[in-house]
Parts: structure tokens; sequence; C-alpha cells
């Protein structure tokens, strides 16, 4: 199963602090804006993102479709088929991508200790 890149969305209290602490750590940011009220940072490999007031819990996320510069993948395993599979294995969802849409999806799973874990393709 190919889940694309990893990050963690992380919820902060103060965007403009957080994002100053994680450039000290050597990220960079790469996408969002202070006006949305996000921030995506990156550092090599490495992704993170921090969100004001969208959440309320940090939240594990995969990017099927895409690499860790947000590039288009050739190749990877589309969120709906993904969904069947752990559907066939008896995971339970918080929230379901349309199995009938084609294009952008995402859907939420919960591990054993209450972490969410979104699945959101944008390509």
């Amino acid at each position: 199963m190919k889940l694309g890149a990893f990050s963690i969305s992380l919820t902060v209290k103060n965007l403009q602090a957080s994002k100053e602490f994680y450039e000290n750590l050597g990220f960079e940011a790469t996408g969002g804006s202070m006006e949305q009220n996000y921030l995506i940072m990156k550092n090599e490999s490495t992704l993170i993102g921090l969100f004001h007031g969208m959440f309320d819990k940090n939240i594990l996320t995969f990017n099927p479709g895409w690499d860790v510069n947000a590039g288009k993948l050739e190749q990877y395993d589309d969120v709906r088929d993904i969904q069947k599979s752990l559907k066939a294995n008896g995971v339970i969802f918080a929230s379901e991508a349309d199995e009938t849409s084609n294009g952008p999806g995402s859907f939420v799973i919960v591990d054993p200790d209450g972490n969410p874990i979104l699945v959101d393709q944008h390509v």
C-alpha cells in the first residue's frame, strides 16, 4: 500500500511563534500562509503542517499521489483503493472518501490510541 508523502499536522496556539520555532530547527515555509492560518514547513524530506484554529488534535497525514515536494507521482495507490483495502481488513472509519468519485478525496481513521490519521489525496 503506497500512502504517499507523510507529514504531521500540528494544531498550534500561535502560528507565528511556531513558525519561528521550526525555522530555528532548519525548517522553511513551503506552503500555506499566515492569512490562511496554516503553514507547511519542510526540512529536507520532513514535513510539518502548522494549523491554527482548524482542528483539536494533532493529525498524522498521508498524501497519496504526492512526493515530499507536493509533486505528482506517476504511480500511486488511489485513496479509494486504499480505503477499500482497509475496509476489507476491518478498519473502522471516522470519515470516508466517496468511492464513486475520481481525483481528490480523503478519509480519516483513528488508531487504537485515539490518534487521527488523515489520508488526503489532492490529485
